[in-house]
């Protein structure tokens, strides 16, 4: 049995204290091509927007400095803490997104950046994901799911690479299982000296294709209407690093 079979819920454990020191602020520029790209399409939402898988909050402080209304949610007590320390008074809330707190209708738009998707281990639980989404987006209500290219990532996984960081030394392995469906990155923590780590932790995303993932939003009841293969609104190709979809509720 895999570590991962053994330890399906990686995400508990990763995205707290360790990643943020290793991590300690991700690009900015990013963010605020992400939500400029969403606006671009959509223009400025008059309602309220959630931010699925808010992390620290790099998204929203962009939705804020750009007059919009967002909610964040998230897992990790850590991230969310991150997210509550700034001047911005970020409103975030912890939660599973299977099981959104939220009452149905709530949201003009939700937004899910940067590969936070197809993170549990069965795809239905994914599916289910995408039910709420629909659940808590007002009649008339859009959403973005910004995804990796599948078939760029099984091409250029890159097994093993290690960087030192400060005291520590970090060696990340990747590797394809359940016969392509599924891509692993095993992060591995060394303190200066010694052999055996002080931390292993894993990333686990399910590699859905352009249409699987086209497929499950028709089922949750969302309609892609665009698809971009970057934050700077370049179409979708197989070389892209990013497969992007945004659409409305159906």
């Amino acid at each position: 049995m895999s570590e991962t079979a053994r330890a399906p819920e990686w995400y508990r454990e990763w995205f707290g204290e360790e990643y943020l020191a290793l991590y300690p602020h991700r690009d900015e520029d990013e963010a605020q091509a992400g939500v400029a790209l969403l606006m671009s399409v959509l223009g400025r939402p008059d309602g309220i927007v959630l931010d699925l898988a808010c992390g620290a909050g790099r998204h929203m402080r962009e939705f804020r400095r750009r007059g919009v209304q967002a909610v964040g949610l998230d897992l990790s007590i850590a991230q969310l803490r991150q997210a509550r320390a700034g001047p911005e008074k970020l409103v975030v809330v912890e939660g599973d997104m299977r099981h959104l707190p939220f009452a149905a209708a709530s949201f003009q738009v939700v937004t899910n950046f940067f590969t936070s998707f197809g993170y549990f281990a069965q795809p239905e639980e994914d599916l289910q994901v995408l039910a709420e989404i629909r659940r808590v987006l007002s009649r008339d209500g859009a959403f973005m799911l910004d995804f990796l290219n599948a078939d760029r990532v099984r091409r250029a996984l890159i097994p093993r690479d290690e960087r030192n960081l400060g005291e520590r030394r970090v060696v990340q392995e990747r590797r394809l299982e359940e016969k392509g469906k599924v891509v692993v990155k095993e992060i591995r923590i060394y303190e200066r000296g010694r052999d055996r780590p002080v931390g292993t932790y894993y990333e686990r995303v399910r590699l859905y294709a352009p249409m699987e993932l086209v497929e499950m939003l028709s089922a949750a009841g969302l309609k892609p209407d665009s698809t971009y293969g970057d934050y700077h609104g370049g179409e979708a190709c197989s070389d892209c690093p990013r497969y992007i979809l945004i659409g409305h509720a159906t």
